[in-house]
């Protein structure tokens, strides 16, 4: 089998000479361009496992380079290299489609581990397990909404870039499960993940937790440690939270993302690092930049691919799924605890300010008084007053018809008319639960267990929902 072909694009032929050298070293074949028309040839007559082209040449820039391999090429990434400083170059390149870049004056051993990456990507697409086939790597995004299905294909069209992901989304939308998704569908998957909440590290320790340290650099280092950049080298860094990074820590991050290297507090030398990096938050980083709390260059750097988590109530189709599957890990595959139609009705309408975070916990704390026949109802949710989406109501509002009452206990005088809605449905259910149970327990003389028998509850439901529904013994 044939070595891996790689095409330097560069006007500078000592630099052509320089890179060849290092690639064939490398154990690749190599050809070599002066400027685009020949680089275009060379395209149309061999396939290349990595094209690396300057910005700069004679005929044209390397972007209209990326570009052609993007739309004529799209299983070749292509690389750029950048002159000292262009940060907006490099930008630019990345969204136009460049699969990495480099900086002069160009560190031969980033090159080699740039190189790497790409022949991990040519890999990939080669085998049979490559994006779109059955052997992906199932998606850690549950759905079969429109949004969801969107944003998976989304995900695996940008796991093939080095590019900077800058993930949004609300709180509790699953930011750090599409992270996931991305490494695992890149060629870095065997390599670590490691995700770092911004927000939960004191200032005073962020640059040695980031970039690590040597023995004895301050009081209480007694060895030398790895930060997250060296954790995650070869794979890839999950910022989340990355709106909460002080200023001055911004300052240290942006020179180690253009520079690749990191200094371990305490050294006085700089380790190579190759990571691909991921941001993520719930504010408005444009925002943050226009009040000054957040580096617009740095904000360029990382927001080079934007990526956008729906809410939970632009895909509320997907709550069937999503309660099932939580439900399942939650008490472990043997449990039988599931939603009743009323229940899975109500989520459906419910608008989930928490998203998927507030459905798990949700879920979570009916589990804990669910009755023995395992059946979740609406009042085991305690939904919150007031959160309700507007649509799919009445369906809701019908079920609510079906609920357990004895036949000699007389319907609530507060339903309202036929064709009226409440204002708020959970509180109106309340009103309904709280009227009815009330009258059981005067039936009953405030007996408890009779008046769940009554009810067709067990006890322990009738004493929760007496709880929630602050329903007291002075009441009856």
């Amino acid at each position: 089998m044939s070595a891996p072909r790689i095409l330097v694009v560069d006007d500078e032929a000592d630099l052509r000479e320089l890179f060849e050298i290092t690639l064939v070293k490398m154990g690749l074949d190599v050809d070599c361009a002066e400027n685009l028309a020949t680089a275009s040839a060379c395209l149309a007559q061999r396939e290349y496992a990595l094209v690396l082209a300057d910005m700069r040449l004679p005929d044209g820039s390397g972007i209209k380079l990326v570009r052609e391999v993007a739309s004529n090429y799209k299983n070749t990434p292509v690389a750029v290299i950048t002159a000292f400083g262009s940060a907006d170059n490099a930008v630019a390149a990345l969204k136009a489609g460049a699969f990495d870049y480099l900086s002069k004056p160009v560190g031969l051993d980033q090159l080699r581990m740039m190189v790497q990456s790409a022949l991990r990507i040519q890999k990939a697409d080669d085998s049979p397990g490559c994006a779109g086939s059955s052997a992906d790597p199932v998606s850690r995004l549950l759905g079969q909404s429109a949004a969801i299905q969107a944003l998976r294909a989304q995900i695996v069209r940008l796991a093939r870039s080095m590019a900077p992901v800058a993930i949004t989304g609300e709180s509790g939308s699953g930011k750090e499960l599409a992270a996931r998704d991305i490494h695992a569908h890149s060629a870095r998957a065997d390599k670590p993940f490691v995700a770092v909440n911004c927000g939960a590290i004191p200032e005073a320790l962020m640059e040695a937790e980031f970039f690590g340290y040597r023995k004895g650099a301050f009081t209480g280092a007694n060895n030398d440690r790895d930060g997250f950049f060296q954790a995650a080298n070869g794979g890839t860094l999950m910022l989340d939270e990355v709106a909460d990074l002080p200023l001055a820590m911004q300052v240290k991050l942006l020179r180690a993302i253009q520079e690749r290297r990191v200094r371990k507090v305490g050294a006085t030398v700089e380790e190579v690092v190759d990571v691909r990096l991921i941001s993520a938050t719930h504010q408005n980083l444009a925002e943050c930049v226009e009040r000054g709390r957040f580096r617009q260059d740095l904000y360029y750097r990382l927001n080079v691919i934007e990526l956008h988590l729906p809410p939970l109530r632009e895909r509320l189709d997907d709550i069937g799924m999503l309660a099932e599957a939580i439900l399942g890990r939650l008490n472990g595959t043997s449990s039988k605890a599931h939603l009743s139609p009323l229940a899975l009705a109500a989520l459906r309408t419910y608008a989930f300010p928490g998203n998927v975070r507030e459905l798990e916990n949700i879920l979570e704390r009916a589990l804990a008084f669910v009755g023995d026949d395992g059946l979740i109802e609406v009042a085991d949710l305690a939904l919150k007053m007031g959160v309700l989406s507007a649509t799919d109501a009445a369906p809701v509002l019908h079920a609510a018809d079906s609920m357990p009452a004895s036949a000699d206990i007389p319907a609530p005088t507060s339903q309202p008319a036929e064709d009226d809605l409440p204002k708020s449905l959970p509180e109106y259910l309340d009103n309904v639960e709280r009227e009815i149970i009330r009258r059981a327990l005067a039936k009953t003389r405030f007996n408890r267990t009779q008046a769940a028998e009554l009810l067709g509850i067990s006890f322990r439901q009738l004493r929760y929902r007496m709880q929630r529904l602050l329903i007291h013994e002075s009441d009856s």
